[in-house]
């Protein structure tokens, strides 16, 4: 009597075997979707504004290290930019460092 019951139950469970699997991932992969839509790809396109304002540095730029330091860029090399931070004060920095650039001739906030 209860090996009828054992094997209608096990007998249901086995028919929905590709609509069963496709069920119980389908909300991985929907998660995956938002997860890349509102975190991965937003963030790969502020790294490469990043990159290309950093790539765009020049002479005479304000620019923002990531210590907080503000400064106008006096050289550019490849991998690094000198920085005046006061007159005669001069400090070579990574251009991975730089947090923000600000360009010369760039208007101030009216305050």
């Amino acid at each position: 009597m209860f090996d009828t019951f054992a094997l209608a139950a096990a007998s249901g469970a086995a028919t929905g075997g590709a609509a069963g699997f496709f069920i119980s991932v389908f909300p991985l992969l929907l998660i995956f979707v938002i997860f890349y839509f509102l975190l991965i790809r937003p963030q790969q396109r502020r790294m490469k504004q990043h990159q290309q304002m950093i790539g765009a540095v020049k002479v005479r730029d304000t620019v923002v290290t990531g210590g907080g330091l503000i400064g106008r860029v006096t050289k550019v090399e490849d991998a690094e930019v000198e920085v005046e931070l006061a007159p005669n004060v001069r400090v070579k920095v990574v251009k991975g460092t730089l947090s923000e650039v600000r360009p010369h001739g760039a208007k101030p906030a009216n305050d």
